[in-house]
């Protein structure tokens, strides 16, 4: 075989090669979406946890300024009740009204505290039924992954060895042209010369369908040697049928 031949039997092996191994990225890709989705609810979930703490600890502290403040209170009742005169009566009436006004602010920041919380908590709750529904996709995802995995794990091993042993026939120079390409153009790393007319000597690339010199398109008939499009840059090659077709003599033809 020429090197356009080698070439080409190394092309066509990377091109079933990317085609298994698109399946399983996009297996692996619909799992890394899921995994994604989690982790996002976790962060979240987190930081709702946090206020929540924050918030209960906060209502922790008015509840316990509210007792102090009750306590207080009831110990100036007692001694309301041992009043001497009105005067001092009175002072210890206005003591508790001070406190009973600030008991009442007290309360109403822990009231606002506990609602807060309470809404955090139905945050919370729909946060871990979307997680649920999530790993639960993420299962699926994750078999799914691990069957085509399994499905096509042999072909790609022996698809690779393929690769390597025809690999190692071709030049070097020609080796790393071709992979270039392959990083750039992927599946249209090579094309096919199309035939347009023959006596009229027009031939077209298969790729970007620009017309083509004969003496490229002789070139790569008479010897296989490297020919690239001078427009797209591609590897071009001679299907077996057209080049086989092109050598017969006028007559057989």
């Amino acid at each position: 075989m020429n090197v356009t031949q080698k070439l080409l039997s190394v092309f066509k092996v990377d091109k079933q090669y990317r085609g298994l191994r698109s399946r399983l990225s996009a297996a692996e890709k619909f799992l890394a979406e899921q995994n994604k989705q989690i982790e996002q609810i976790d962060a979240k979930k987190a930081s709702l946890d946090a206020q929540l703490r924050q918030l209960q600890a906060a209502g922790a502290n008015f509840e316990g300024e509210m007792k102090r403040l009750d306590a207080r209170m009831a110990s100036i009742r007692e001694q309301m009740d041992s009043a001497q005169t009105n005067k001092e009566y009175k002072a210890f009436l206005t003591e508790v009204n001070t406190i009973k006004a600030e008991r009442d602010r007290q309360e109403t920041s822990a009231l606002e505290q506990m609602s807060k919380a309470e809404e955090i908590r139905r945050q919370l709750d729909e946060l871990q039924k979307s997680r649920t529904e999530r790993e639960r996709v993420q299962a699926v995802a994750t078999s799914e992954r691990d069957q085509r995995a399994a499905e096509i794990n042999d072909k790609l091993t022996d698809l690779k060895g393929q690769r390597e042993s025809l690999a190692k026939d071709l030049p070097k120079d020609a080796l790393q042209v071709f992979e270039r390409l392959i990083q750039t153009r992927g599946d249209e790393a090579m094309a096919h010369i199309e035939e347009v007319d023959r006596k009229r000597h027009e031939y077209h690339c298969g790729a970007c369908m620009m017309a083509l010199p004969i003496e490229a398109v002789n070139g790569l008939l008479v010897s296989g040697k490297l020919t690239k499009c001078a427009s797209c840059q591609c590897i071009l090659y001679i299907e077996e049928e057209l080049a086989k077709s092109m050598k017969e003599p006028a007559g057989k033809r």
